[in-house]
Protein backbone atom coordinates (compact mmCIF):
# COMPACT_ATOMS: atom_id res chain seq x y z
CA UNK A 1 0.00 0.00 0.00
CA UNK A 2 1.81 3.15 -1.12
CA UNK A 3 1.02 5.98 0.84
CA UNK A 4 3.26 8.73 -0.37
CA UNK A 5 1.03 10.24 -2.65
CA UNK A 6 -1.87 10.57 0.18
CA UNK A 7 -3.59 13.85 0.41
CA UNK A 8 -6.62 15.11 3.03
CA UNK A 9 -6.33 16.00 6.46
CA UNK A 10 -4.39 14.40 9.76
CA UNK A 11 -5.73 14.94 13.31
CA UNK A 12 -2.68 15.25 15.43
CA UNK A 13 -1.97 16.60 19.10
CA UNK A 14 -5.73 17.69 19.18
CA UNK A 15 -5.66 19.82 16.18
CA UNK A 16 -6.66 18.21 12.00
CA UNK A 17 -3.94 19.67 9.65
CA UNK A 18 -2.80 19.05 5.61
CA UNK A 19 -1.22 15.65 5.47
CA UNK A 20 2.17 17.11 4.56
CA UNK A 21 2.37 19.06 7.80
CA UNK A 22 2.00 16.16 10.06
CA UNK A 23 5.25 15.69 10.41
CA UNK A 24 7.77 15.08 14.19
CA UNK A 25 11.46 15.57 14.31
CA UNK A 26 14.56 12.59 14.20
CA UNK A 27 15.53 13.17 17.54
CA UNK A 28 11.79 11.78 18.97
CA UNK A 29 12.18 9.20 21.43
CA UNK A 30 9.60 6.89 19.05
CA UNK A 31 12.18 6.79 16.17
CA UNK A 32 15.06 5.32 18.20
CA UNK A 33 12.98 3.16 20.64
CA UNK A 34 10.04 1.76 18.97
CA UNK A 35 8.22 3.79 21.95
CA UNK A 36 4.87 3.54 19.63
CA UNK A 37 1.13 2.07 20.14
CA UNK A 38 -1.27 2.17 17.62
CA UNK A 39 -4.73 0.28 16.08
CA UNK A 40 -5.94 -0.40 12.76
CA UNK A 41 -9.50 -0.30 12.05
CA UNK A 42 -12.18 0.17 9.13
CA UNK A 43 -14.82 2.11 8.22
CA UNK A 44 -17.20 0.93 5.97
CA UNK A 45 -19.72 1.99 3.30
CA UNK A 46 -22.95 0.42 4.34
CA UNK A 47 -26.78 1.35 3.26
CA UNK A 48 -27.48 3.47 6.34
CA UNK A 49 -24.25 5.69 5.61
CA UNK A 50 -20.43 5.44 6.83
CA UNK A 51 -19.81 2.86 9.87
CA UNK A 52 -16.87 2.91 11.74
CA UNK A 53 -16.90 -0.89 12.91
CA UNK A 54 -15.62 -1.85 17.10
CA UNK A 55 -14.65 1.82 17.41
CA UNK A 56 -15.02 1.57 21.21
CA UNK A 57 -13.30 -1.76 21.37
CA UNK A 58 -10.31 -0.40 18.92
CA UNK A 59 -9.94 2.71 21.65
CA UNK A 60 -9.90 0.53 24.42
CA UNK A 61 -7.29 -1.41 23.33
CA UNK A 62 -5.09 1.23 22.40
CA UNK A 63 -5.27 2.50 25.75
CA UNK A 64 -4.81 -0.89 27.30
CA UNK A 65 -1.83 -1.23 25.16
CA UNK A 66 -0.24 2.33 26.63
CA UNK A 67 -1.29 1.46 30.11
CA UNK A 68 1.07 -1.62 29.99
CA UNK A 69 3.79 0.74 28.28
CA UNK A 70 3.29 3.27 30.99
CA UNK A 71 2.02 6.02 28.52
CA UNK A 72 -0.78 7.92 29.86
CA UNK A 73 -2.64 9.09 26.64
CA UNK A 74 -3.58 13.28 27.10
CA UNK A 75 -7.13 12.97 25.83
CA UNK A 76 -9.79 10.77 27.66
CA UNK A 77 -11.43 7.63 25.58
CA UNK A 78 -14.72 9.76 24.30
CA UNK A 79 -12.29 12.88 23.23
CA UNK A 80 -10.01 10.04 21.17
CA UNK A 81 -13.42 8.19 19.60
CA UNK A 82 -14.91 12.05 18.72
CA UNK A 83 -11.11 12.50 17.16
CA UNK A 84 -11.24 9.35 15.00
CA UNK A 85 -14.61 10.26 13.93
CA UNK A 86 -14.05 14.03 13.20
CA UNK A 87 -10.77 13.05 11.01
CA UNK A 88 -13.41 10.12 9.02
CA UNK A 89 -15.50 13.08 7.99
CA UNK A 90 -12.67 16.00 7.06
CA UNK A 91 -11.35 13.14 5.15
CA UNK A 92 -14.17 12.68 3.22
CA UNK A 93 -14.01 8.82 3.01
CA UNK A 94 -17.00 6.44 2.53
CA UNK A 95 -15.02 3.77 3.13
CA UNK A 96 -11.67 3.42 4.68
CA UNK A 97 -8.47 2.00 7.19
CA UNK A 98 -7.80 4.44 10.34
CA UNK A 99 -4.85 4.28 11.61
CA UNK A 100 -4.33 5.62 15.59
CA UNK A 101 -0.58 6.42 16.83
CA UNK A 102 0.00 7.05 20.37
CA UNK A 103 4.06 7.51 20.63
CA UNK A 104 6.64 9.38 22.78
CA UNK A 105 8.30 12.86 21.64
CA UNK A 106 11.43 15.07 22.12
CA UNK A 107 12.84 15.84 24.93
CA UNK A 108 15.29 13.25 26.29
CA UNK A 109 17.32 11.01 24.08
CA UNK A 110 18.46 8.10 26.08
CA UNK A 111 16.35 4.51 26.88
CA UNK A 112 14.46 6.02 29.85
CA UNK A 113 10.83 7.27 27.94
CA UNK A 114 9.68 9.52 31.11
CA UNK A 115 11.02 12.79 30.28
CA UNK A 116 9.15 12.46 26.55
CA UNK A 117 5.97 13.85 26.11
CA UNK A 118 2.97 11.53 24.77
CA UNK A 119 1.51 12.51 21.49
CA UNK A 120 -1.25 11.45 19.30
CA UNK A 121 -2.54 11.08 15.93
CA UNK A 122 -4.80 9.72 13.61
CA UNK A 123 -4.59 9.22 9.99
CA UNK A 124 -7.10 7.93 7.60
CA UNK A 125 -6.50 6.05 4.35
CA UNK A 126 -7.41 4.36 1.25
CA UNK A 127 -6.76 0.73 1.81
CA UNK A 128 -7.72 -2.33 0.11
CA UNK A 129 -7.40 -5.98 0.82
CA UNK A 130 -4.38 -6.85 2.85
CA UNK A 131 -3.13 -9.62 1.00
CA UNK A 132 -4.56 -9.03 -2.32
CA UNK A 133 -8.18 -8.36 -3.77
CA UNK A 134 -8.64 -12.15 -4.61
CA UNK A 135 -7.24 -13.78 -1.26
CA UNK A 136 -10.97 -13.37 0.26
CA UNK A 137 -11.94 -16.10 -1.99
CA UNK A 138 -9.15 -18.45 -3.26
CA UNK A 139 -6.70 -18.23 -0.06
CA UNK A 140 -3.24 -17.04 0.25
CA UNK A 141 -0.29 -19.44 0.31
CA UNK A 142 1.81 -19.15 4.05
CA UNK A 143 4.73 -20.89 5.53
CA UNK A 144 5.75 -22.20 9.25
CA UNK A 145 8.28 -18.97 10.14
CA UNK A 146 11.63 -19.70 11.43
CA UNK A 147 11.15 -16.48 13.39
CA UNK A 148 8.96 -17.32 17.16
CA UNK A 149 6.89 -15.16 18.33
CA UNK A 150 8.26 -13.06 21.95
CA UNK A 151 8.43 -15.42 25.05
CA UNK A 152 6.86 -14.55 28.07
CA UNK A 153 7.63 -11.52 29.74
CA UNK A 154 9.87 -10.30 27.28
CA UNK A 155 7.65 -7.88 25.19
CA UNK A 156 3.75 -8.12 26.38
CA UNK A 157 1.98 -9.78 23.28
CA UNK A 158 -1.16 -8.38 24.59
CA UNK A 159 -0.22 -4.53 23.96
CA UNK A 160 -0.23 -3.44 19.64
CA UNK A 161 3.49 -1.70 20.23
CA UNK A 162 5.52 -0.53 17.54
CA UNK A 163 8.41 -2.40 18.52
CA UNK A 164 6.94 -5.40 19.19
CA UNK A 165 6.48 -5.41 15.07
CA UNK A 166 10.40 -5.69 14.46
CA UNK A 167 9.27 -9.47 14.81
CA UNK A 168 6.43 -9.08 13.06
CA UNK A 169 8.80 -7.58 9.83
CA UNK A 170 11.09 -11.05 10.26
CA UNK A 171 8.12 -12.96 9.80
CA UNK A 172 6.74 -11.11 6.96
CA UNK A 173 10.07 -10.47 5.33
CA UNK A 174 11.21 -14.12 5.23
CA UNK A 175 7.99 -15.02 3.85
CA UNK A 176 8.40 -12.81 0.77
CA UNK A 177 11.26 -13.57 -0.22
CA UNK A 178 10.83 -16.76 0.20
CA UNK A 179 7.71 -16.67 -2.31
CA UNK A 180 4.26 -17.01 0.31
CA UNK A 181 2.25 -14.29 1.29
CA UNK A 182 1.83 -14.57 4.97
CA UNK A 183 4.18 -16.35 7.54
CA UNK A 184 2.41 -18.55 10.51
CA UNK A 185 4.87 -17.71 13.73
CA UNK A 186 4.76 -20.38 16.41
CA UNK A 187 5.42 -19.53 20.26
CA UNK A 188 8.87 -20.59 22.14
CA UNK A 189 7.18 -23.63 23.13
CA UNK A 190 6.74 -24.60 19.53
CA UNK A 191 2.68 -24.05 19.30
CA UNK A 192 0.53 -21.96 16.72
CA UNK A 193 0.69 -17.97 17.56
CA UNK A 194 -0.08 -15.94 14.76
CA UNK A 195 0.81 -14.62 11.66
CA UNK A 196 2.54 -11.45 10.89
CA UNK A 197 -0.09 -9.27 11.56
CA UNK A 198 -3.13 -11.67 12.28
CA UNK A 199 -4.87 -13.65 14.14
CA UNK A 200 -5.16 -17.61 13.09
CA UNK A 201 -8.03 -19.83 13.04
CA UNK A 202 -8.33 -23.75 11.90
CA UNK A 203 -11.27 -26.10 11.43
CA UNK A 204 -11.35 -29.47 12.11
CA UNK A 205 -14.62 -31.92 11.87
CA UNK A 206 -16.89 -28.68 12.33
CA UNK A 207 -15.04 -27.37 15.21
CA UNK A 208 -13.28 -23.71 15.08
CA UNK A 209 -10.02 -23.83 17.03
CA UNK A 210 -7.83 -20.71 17.74
CA UNK A 211 -5.01 -20.43 20.26
CA UNK A 212 -5.11 -18.98 23.57
CA UNK A 213 -4.11 -15.33 24.23
CA UNK A 214 -1.04 -17.30 26.31
CA UNK A 215 0.43 -18.47 23.12
CA UNK A 216 1.82 -14.83 22.52
CA UNK A 217 -1.05 -13.26 20.75
CA UNK A 218 -2.32 -9.80 20.13
CA UNK A 219 -6.16 -10.09 21.38
CA UNK A 220 -7.60 -9.51 18.02
CA UNK A 221 -10.66 -7.62 17.63
CA UNK A 222 -11.70 -9.29 14.36
CA UNK A 223 -10.80 -12.84 16.31
CA UNK A 224 -13.38 -11.71 19.25
CA UNK A 225 -15.91 -10.69 16.00
CA UNK A 226 -15.19 -14.40 14.35
CA UNK A 227 -15.59 -15.93 17.74
CA UNK A 228 -18.98 -14.75 18.53
CA UNK A 229 -20.36 -14.67 14.68
CA UNK A 230 -19.37 -18.28 15.60
CA UNK A 231 -20.93 -19.36 18.22
CA UNK A 232 -24.08 -17.33 16.71
CA UNK A 233 -24.80 -19.82 13.94
CA UNK A 234 -23.84 -23.12 15.90
CA UNK A 235 -20.13 -23.86 15.37
CA UNK A 236 -18.55 -24.78 18.70
CA UNK A 237 -14.74 -22.44 19.52
CA UNK A 238 -12.34 -23.69 21.40
CA UNK A 239 -9.46 -21.26 22.24
CA UNK A 240 -6.57 -24.11 23.10
CA UNK A 241 -3.23 -24.80 22.20
CA UNK A 242 -2.76 -25.74 18.82
CA UNK A 243 0.19 -28.40 17.47
CA UNK A 244 2.38 -27.08 14.59
CA UNK A 245 1.48 -30.36 12.58
CA UNK A 246 -2.23 -29.55 13.58
CA UNK A 247 -2.11 -26.95 10.90
CA UNK A 248 -1.10 -29.52 7.98
CA UNK A 249 -4.47 -31.88 8.41
CA UNK A 250 -6.65 -28.94 9.45
CA UNK A 251 -9.98 -29.31 6.81
CA UNK A 252 -9.94 -25.30 6.52
CA UNK A 253 -7.26 -22.25 7.84
CA UNK A 254 -7.68 -18.89 8.28
CA UNK A 255 -6.42 -15.60 9.34
CA UNK A 256 -8.36 -12.38 11.15
CA UNK A 257 -7.87 -9.31 11.18
CA UNK A 258 -9.00 -5.57 10.63
CA UNK A 259 -6.71 -5.37 7.74
CA UNK A 260 -6.87 -8.95 6.70
CA UNK A 261 -10.54 -9.32 7.33
CA UNK A 262 -11.17 -13.11 7.29
CA UNK A 263 -8.94 -14.43 4.62
CA UNK A 264 -8.49 -18.26 4.10
CA UNK A 265 -5.25 -19.97 3.79
CA UNK A 266 -4.59 -22.56 1.10
CA UNK A 267 -1.67 -24.20 1.54
CA UNK A 268 1.39 -24.10 4.37
CA UNK A 269 4.47 -25.02 3.72
CA UNK A 270 3.34 -26.15 0.22
CA UNK A 271 1.08 -28.85 1.89
CA UNK A 272 -2.62 -27.93 0.67
CA UNK A 273 -5.22 -27.16 2.78
CA UNK A 274 -8.26 -29.08 2.59
CA UNK A 275 -9.19 -29.55 -0.74
CA UNK A 276 -7.10 -26.39 -1.68
CA UNK A 277 -10.08 -24.00 -1.74
CA UNK A 278 -11.98 -21.29 0.93
CA UNK A 279 -13.57 -24.01 2.86
CA UNK A 280 -17.72 -23.66 3.49
CA UNK A 281 -16.71 -22.65 7.06
CA UNK A 282 -14.56 -20.31 6.24
CA UNK A 283 -16.95 -19.07 3.29
CA UNK A 284 -19.92 -18.59 5.66
CA UNK A 285 -18.44 -16.44 8.55
CA UNK A 286 -17.24 -14.10 5.82
CA UNK A 287 -20.85 -13.71 4.56
CA UNK A 288 -21.75 -13.04 8.54
CA UNK A 289 -19.00 -11.24 8.86
CA UNK A 290 -19.80 -8.65 5.83
CA UNK A 291 -23.70 -8.78 6.05
CA UNK A 292 -22.80 -7.28 9.56
CA UNK A 293 -20.44 -4.84 8.70
CA UNK A 294 -22.85 -3.93 5.93
CA UNK A 295 -25.31 -3.07 7.49
CA UNK A 296 -27.33 -5.93 6.63
CA UNK A 297 -28.12 -7.47 9.92
CA UNK A 298 -29.49 -6.53 13.23
CA UNK A 299 -26.08 -5.03 15.03
CA UNK A 300 -26.96 -6.90 18.23
CA UNK A 301 -23.62 -6.22 20.20
CA UNK A 302 -23.47 -2.41 18.90
CA UNK A 303 -20.35 -2.77 16.99
CA UNK A 304 -21.21 0.01 14.20
CA UNK A 305 -20.97 3.30 14.87
CA UNK A 306 -22.12 5.35 12.16
CA UNK A 307 -20.96 8.98 11.31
Amino acid sequence: MGISKEKGKVWMNGKLIPWEDAKIHIASHVIHYGTSIFEGMRAYDTPKGVAIFRLRDHVERLYNSCKIYRMEIPYSKEEFEKAIIETVKANNKKSCYIRPIVYRGMNSLGVNPFPNPVEAAILVLDWGKYLGEEALEKGVDVKVSSWQRMAPNTFPALAKAGANYMNSQLIKMEAIIDGYSEGIALNVRGHVSEGSGENIFIVKNGILYTPPLSSSILPGITRDTVIKLAQDIGLVVKEDTIPREALYIADEVFFTGSAAEITPVRSIDKIIIGNGKRGKITERLQKEFFAYINGEREDKYNWLTYI
